[in-house]
């Protein structure tokens, strides 16, 4: 993040002081698959709970609305109308990027198609904040290439990418991954690598969260 930290700092804490967020994953649909796999070693049961504000606020001791059979509405604004405009307004496109996605161990993927390859944005889904960061951490132990995203642009959360074009952040119950690396180095008409197009995205996705938690 040596080049590009300040200025995606920066945009990052604005977007996350400023910007709007819509509680509803917009036209998203939840897949109709909805069953879950057994959890693998590394990856975290999805918590059970009704209630609607235990998992990303505070001590993030539930995942709001995460069932076995399917992610919760903040899992689900990964394929909304704020990560989609935002990749729209990057990447100067004609129109929204077709999208599909899936639910299974736990984890919500959204897929999107664009002309230069894919991205994919998922989610995975703890019980509680503990396992998540178990979860985070064996995930950068086996991650590529992984550094640490430190200081102002991790906006507090445990974070780290990888040279190949991911980005991976913790909060509360959940680990977020923003994976470009299907992606060119950089691409849209300003050039923007593909590392600083899932710092981006992330940090959009962290404002819908801390929006409406």
């Amino acid at each position: 993040m040596k080049q590009h930290k300040p200025l995606l700092a920066s945009l990052a804490l604005s977007a996350l002081l400023l910007s709007g967020c819509a509680t509803a994953a917009g036209s998203v649909t939840a897949p109709s698959d909805l069953s879950t796999p057994a959890a693998t070693a590394v990856s975290p049961e999805a918590g059970h709970t009704d209630s609607h504000g235990g998992g990303h606020h505070n001590d993030g001791s539930a995942t709001p609305d995460a069932t076995a059979d399917g992610p919760s509405d903040a899992a689900l604004m990964v394929c909304g109308d704020q990560p989609k405009d935002r990749l729209t307004a990057i990447l100067d496109l004609d129109s929204e990027p077709h999208t599909i996605n899936d639910w299974a161990d736990s984890t919500f993927t959204c897929t999107y198609h664009l002309q230069e390859g894919d991205l994919e944005i998922s989610v995975q889904e703890a019980k509680d904040q503990a396992t998540a960061l178990t979860y985070f951490d064996a995930k950068q132990a086996l991650a590529k290439d992984a550094k640490p995203i430190e200081g102002l642009a991790s906006l507090g959360f445990p974070a780290y990418e990888t040279a190949d074009g991911s980005a991976v952040f913790q909060k509360d119950s959940f680990v977020l991954q923003v994976d470009a690396s299907d992606l060119p180095t950089t691409l849209g008409p300003d050039n923007i690598t593909r590392n600083a197009l899932a710092y981006q995205l992330s940090t959009t996705i962290l404002a819908c969260w801390v929006e409406h938690p």
